[in-house]
């Protein structure tokens, strides 16, 4: 594959995914195809999880960059390449351009999780720390490709990128022939489109649904005007799908060949993770998390066979343990609350004994005496607790409330 000008191509087909297919063979996983009791008996019929968050680099990225990167011209592969992204693309790019002897310029935001930057470096990447979000760092990266003569390597909006993401598919449609709906997550559209035309061509009576973030949803506005639309201010804990507005080039095969495309909230993500985390042992990133989110969310409106595309697992630890949190809270398991009592000695053994007696796990206390919204004689205790679902939650803040305490959750 060439590079060419994304408006001069044709539409992506079958035989462009093929040929990713064989050029990925030895380089990319065949990444397993895992059954989900817990979500085929919700939905009512098999849930599998296609594991590209055990792929290498974590992500399916890699499938895209290594065919666009091996498609380089020699004179084109000699300039090198460039690349700007927060985490998934910028993996996927160093370790291609590593495997394919092509030096990678990789462009990061200087608030990019630590690990991310690490691995980036050591896959063989050149990194350089531009910019507080990912579009002053894609300018930066634009910016050098225009100055050095390297090539940019978009993370969606090409051709030969939507390619590789489509063995995805084929590689579905190997391991689970007989799937009704493929679930996918959607940022800037490179996976959905090539999965779509990998299993459209082949099956086109299999269902596609893709699924975005609430607060960062620029299809359904897109889809519904007939052209991408860019939102202003995307935001959500799952960056990747964090994307502002959709490729050009996916945009028009999602349109014509993706069924329907979903959205899901903050506390269906990181309740969906939580499931992939404690049921299938699968260590899943927001984004990747999505499709079965969007399962949690209305398992009614899946025909079986399923199977939820988890597309990354690059997740930093430090939001892990908030997303976890969240997601129990989003459960009942989790509980914060500040409650209000007199200053006296043995207040607070009173209330952790009210809290004894429902069965109140305490995980963290924080206690107020000198703030200008008490009173001289009060004090206020902010409570973490571990609850065992939302029923216990109300019998908790019942409970504190019949004590004669002031509960604010």
């Amino acid at each position: 594959m060439n590079l060419r000008r994304a408006a001069s191509l044709p539409p992506v087909t079958l035989d462009d995914v093929r040929g990713a297919q064989k050029m990925l063979s030895g380089v990319a996983r065949v990444t397993a195809v895992e059954g989900s009791r817990r979500l085929s008996q919700l939905v009512g019929s098999p849930v599998h999880f296609k594991c590209e968050n055990l792929q290498r680099t974590g992500s399916f990225k890699l499938r895209g960059a290594y065919v666009m990167i091996a498609g380089l011209l020699p004179e084109q592969r000699a300039a090198g390449v460039v690349a700007a992204s927060a985490g998934n693309h910028a993996q996927g790019v160093a370790l291609a351009s590593s495997l394919l002897g092509v030096h990678a310029t990789v462009f990061m935001p200087k608030g990019a999780p630590l690990p991310k930057i690490s691995a980036t470096r050591e896959y063989g990447a050149e990194v350089r720390l531009h910019g507080q979000v990912v579009d002053e760092t894609l300018a930066a990266a634009q910016e050098y490709a225009a100055s050095t003569g390297a090539v940019f390597i978009h993370p969606f909006d090409h051709p030969d990128i939507i390619a590789g993401q489509g063995t995805v598919g084929l590689e579905i449609l190997e391991q689970c022939p007989e799937v009704g709906t493929i679930v996918v997550g959607i940022g800037g559209g490179g996976l959905a489109a090539g999965i779509a035309v990998a299993v459209k061509s082949l099956r086109p009576d299999v269902r596609i649904v893709g699924v975005q973030a609430e607060g960062a949803a620029a299809y359904p506005p897109s889809l519904a005007a007939g052209h991408p639309v860019a939102i202003a201010h995307p935001v959500t804990m799952a960056d990747g799908i964090k994307v502002g507005r959709p490729g050009d080039v996916p945009f028009g095969i999602v349109a014509d060949l993706v069924d329907e495309v979903r959205t899901v909230t903050e506390d269906q993500l990181s309740t969906a993770l939580l499931l992939c985390l404690e049921r299938a042992k699968l260590v899943v990133e927001p984004a990747g998390a999505s499709p079965v989110a969007a399962l949690l969310g209305d398992p009614g409106a899946f025909e079986g066979p399923v199977v939820a595309v988890l597309s990354g697992g690059n997740v930093d630890p430090l939001l892990l343990q908030r997303i976890l949190r969240h997601g129990l809270a989003a459960q009942g398991r989790y509980l914060a609350v500040r409650v209000r009592l007199t200053d006296r000695p043995g207040a607070l053994a009173a209330l952790l004994g009210v809290l004894s007696v429902v069965d109140a796990n305490v995980l963290d206390v924080s206690h107020v005496r000198t703030d200008p919204r008490l009173g001289l004689t009060e004090a206020e205790v902010e409570l973490h607790l571990e609850t065992k679902g939302p029923e216990h939650c109300a019998e908790v803040g019942q409970a504190l409330r019949e004590a004669g305490y002031t509960v604010i959750v």
